[in-house]
């Protein structure tokens, strides 16, 4: 008999990513793939250094809010030693915004999600529905998170993202120039990557503003596959 593996899930924050509908798509994923799940709403049980020692991976969708010391501490200590850590969107890529280290461990952040026509907007999250493109690169091919999906369209938030070059990137999505923007060239910024820390893996996609992206079929595999590749 396969022995079980342990799933952390950690959700809460900005209730405009719907944590809660969210991470339930793809907790009976983790359930069918040999994983005893336990879910928690705030980032207290990071400090919790015995249970974390036992988790193999940690699915996180937590937009913003704060983290303090200790659980920061237990969350980088986990990912060190070997616990996987994956998210999509600011459950991962803007959580947290009162701690440098968080950032500094993830290796992306959310810089902002340039919207519509000023013209066009009405005060809600559609605003910033924009159609684009996730690009995948060459080193996507071959890996087991991308394997056989090829560029495809969203409209939904594109993230401009922050980032350093310790992160494998898988995919990315480029910003074009419209004429009310006041930047003047084309910016690109990763759209889905990996990150290696210590003996841990990390996963981030930045796709899955809400439930009905997440629903897409590629972002959906991409998160199933990458929960899997980031775990111990």
């Amino acid at each position: 008999m396969t022995e079980r593996k342990n799933a952390l899930v950690v959700r809460g924050g900005w209730d405009g990513h719907q944590p809660y509908e969210a991470t339930e798509l793809f907790i009976p994923y983790l359930k069918d793939n040999g994983y005893d799940v336990r879910v928690e709403e705030s980032p207290k049980v990071y400090a919790d250094a015995e249970y974390m020692a036992g988790v193999d991976l940690i699915m996180q969708c937590m937009t913003m809010t704060t983290i303090e010391k200790d659980e920061f501490a237990g969350l980088r200590a986990a990912v060190e030693n070997g616990t996987g850590l994956a998210g999509w969107h600011g459950g991962i890529a803007d959580s947290y915004r009162n701690n440098s280290d968080y950032l500094h461990l993830i290796g992306g952040q959310f810089a902002c999600h340039p919207g519509k026509h000023p013209d066009e907007c009405v005060g809600e999250q559609s605003d910033n529905y924009v159609p684009y493109t996730v690009n995948m690169l060459p080193a996507a091919a071959e890996h087991s998170i991308t394997r056989g999906i090829s560029d495809f369209d969203l409209v939904t938030e594109q993230y401009w993202v922050l980032s350093d070059d310790y992160i494998d990137v898988l995919a990315t999505t480029t910003q074009k120039v419209r004429e009310w923007d006041p930047w003047n060239r084309e910016v690109t910024s990763p759209a889905i990557w990996t990150r290696q820390w210590g003996k841990g893996r990390i996963f981030v996609a930045t796709p899955g503003h809400r439930v009905e992206i997440l629903q897409d079929t590629n972002v959906r595999t991409i998160i199933e596959r990458g929960l899997l590749w980031a775990s111990r």
